[in-house]
C-alpha cells in the first residue's frame, strides 16, 4: 500500500459510491434522501474520511439501482494461483446448479454411505471457511447427489434430499463469501427445493432464514423482518416446549432480526432481539449445530457485537467483547467473522493498533473468509487513511489483500 492516503488511482467503495451516483444524476443530497441518511455521510463517505458501512453499501446499492459487488468491488481476484483456484470452480458449480433435473442416468448413484461421508466432509469445510478445498469438492459431490435423488425412492429419497440442500447451502457459502451474488440468488433456489422436497419442516423453516440474507444484501429491511417472523410464528410460542433443532431455528431467526434492526438503526428492537435469542441459548443449555445454524450463547455474544458495530457503537462493541467468554469450539467461520467485527468496533473507538490485531487474528482463524470480506478492505483502508505513515504490520496486511 502506498504511504500516501488514498492514492489517486485506488479503487474504493466511497469513490464507487460516488461514480454511481453521477452516473444517476444524483447530488449528494438527493442520494442521502434516498439511502436514508444525513449528506455529510455521503460527502465523508465518498471522500474517503469515513468508512463504509454494509448498512450504508446495501442502501446506497438499492438507491442507485446497482448490484452491491458494484460498489464493493467484488468479486476480489487473487494473483496466488492456490488461491485463485476457487474463482475457476464457479463456472463448474453453476453447471451444477443448471442441471439440478438433469442427471446423468448412464452412471450409476453412488452409495448413500459416501454421500453422507462426504456431506459431512463438504460442511466442515464450510465450517472452517475452507472455501478452496469446498469448491473442488462441490462439483463432483452435487453431480452424485443429483443422480441419487433422482434415482431413489421412499424415506430414502427425502434423506438425500436433505443432504443434497446441505450441499447446495455450500454453494450459496462460496458464492456470498467471493460475491457471487447472482450465483448465490440460484443456489439459494436450490437449496428451497431441496429442502422441501427432504419433507424436513425444520429444513424449510433454516431455509427461509437462509433467504433472510437476501433481504440483507437488498436493503429490504422490513420483508427480511416480516420472513423471520414468520419462521417463529410457525413454531409456537411457547418456547419451553421446542426441542433442541427447533430452539436454535428459533433463536437463530432473532439473531438475524437483531441484525436487520441495527441495520434500519431501530437499536432497541435490535437487543430486544437478542434477547430472545439469549433465552433460547439457555434453554438450550449450550452451543450446538442443528441444520448448521452454530447457535448457543457463543452466537448471541458474538451477535451483540456485531449488532454494536452496525450502529457505529464502538464504545459498546468493545465492552460487549470484553466480558465475552468464547470456547474453543466455536467454528472459525463465525469466530473470523467476529473478528472481523471487532476490528471494525475497535476502529469505531479510536483504537487502531487493536483493530489491526483483530484483523491478524481473523487471518489467522479464517485466513479465506477474512480475505474477501469487503469490511476488511474497508477497514484497511481507514487505518491507512489515519496514520501519517501506515506500520509494516499495515502494509504487510494490506499487500496479502493485494491492496493497491
Amino acid at each position: 500500500m502506498s504511504d500516501l492516503n488514498t492514492p489517486p488511482g485506488e479503487e474504493t467503495i466511497g469513490r464507487r459510491i460516488a461514480q454511481a451516483r453521477r452516473l444517476r444524476g444524483l447530488t449528494q443530497q438527493q442520494l442521502a434522501d434516498r439511502v436514508p441518511c444525513s449528506k455529510s455521510l455521503v460527502s465523508q463517505v465518498e471522500a474517503g474520511h469515513k468508512p463504509a458501512t454494509q448498512a450504508l453499501i446495501t442502501a446506497a446499492a438499492r438507491a442507485l439501482r446497482v448490484e452491491v459487488g458494484h460498489l464493493t468491488g467484488q468479486p476480489y481476484r487473487d494473483a496466488d494461483e492456490r488461491r485463485a483456484r476457487v474463482h475457476r470452480r464457479i463456472p463448474e458449480l453453476r453447471r451444477a446448479l443448471l442441471a439440478w433435473d438433469l442427471p446423468d442416468e448412464e452412471l450409476p448413484a453412488p452409495p448413500a454411505e459416501r454421500l453422507r461421508a462426504d456431506v459431512r466432509r463438504a460442511s466442515a469445510l464450510g465450517r472452517d471457511a475452507r472455501y478452496i478445498q469446498l469448491g473442488d469438492m462441490l462439483p463432483g459431490l452435487l453431480e452424485e447427489l443429483t443422480r441419487a435423488v433422482h434415482a431413489a425412492e421412499g424415506g430414502r429419497r427425502e434423506e438425500l434430499f436433505a443432504m443434497l440442500a446441505e450441499a447446495y447451502t455450500g454453494v450459496t457459502a462460496i458464492a456470498y463469501t467471493l460475491g457471487y451474488f447472482d450465483l448465490r440468488s440460484l443456489a439459494m433456489d436450490r437449496v428451497g427445493w431441496a429442502a422441501t422436497e427432504s419433507q424436513d419442516p425444520l429444513r424449510v423453516a433454516r431455509t427461509q432464514w437462509q433467504r433472510s440474507t437476501l433481504f440483507l444484501a437488498a436493503a429490504a429491511h422490513d420483508r427480511g423482518l416480516l420472513l423471520l417472523e414468520r419462521i417463529r410464528h410457525g413454531m409456537g410460542d411457547h418456547l419451553d416446549r421446542l426441542t433442541g433443532p427447533e430452539l436454535s431455528v428459533y433463536g437463530a431467526t432473532h439473531l438475524r432480526s437483531a441484525v436487520f434492526a441495527a441495520r434500519a438503526n431501530d437499536r432497541q428492537g435490535a437487543f430486544e432481539h437478542i434477547e430472545h435469542a439469549r433465552r433460547a441459548a439457555r434453554l438450550l443449555g449450550g452451543d450446538a449445530n442443528h441444520y448448521g445454524l452454530e447457535f448457543g450463547p457463543s452466537n448471541v455474544v458474538m451477535h451483540e457485537v456485531a449488532v454494536a458495530v452496525e450502529m457505529g457503537d464502538g464504545a459498546g462493541a468493545v465492552e460487549r467483547a470484553r466480558r465475552a467468554v468464547l470456547p474453543p469450539t466455536v467454528a472459525p467461520v463465525r469466530l473470523g467473522h467476529f473478528q472481523i467485527d471487532l476490528a471494525r468496533g475497535w476502529l469505531y473507538h479510536g483504537d487502531r493498533r487493536r483493530a489491526l490485531e483483530a484483523l491478524y487474528t481473523a487471518r489467522r482463524i479464517a485466513p479465506q473468509q477474512t480475505r474477501n470480506h469487503p469490511m476488511v478492505r474497508e477497514t484497511v483502508r481507514m487505518l491507512n487513511q489515519l496514520e501519517r505513515r501506515p506500520s509494516r504490520l499495515l502494509t504487510r496486511f494490506a499487500a496479502w489483500l493485494d491492496m493497491p
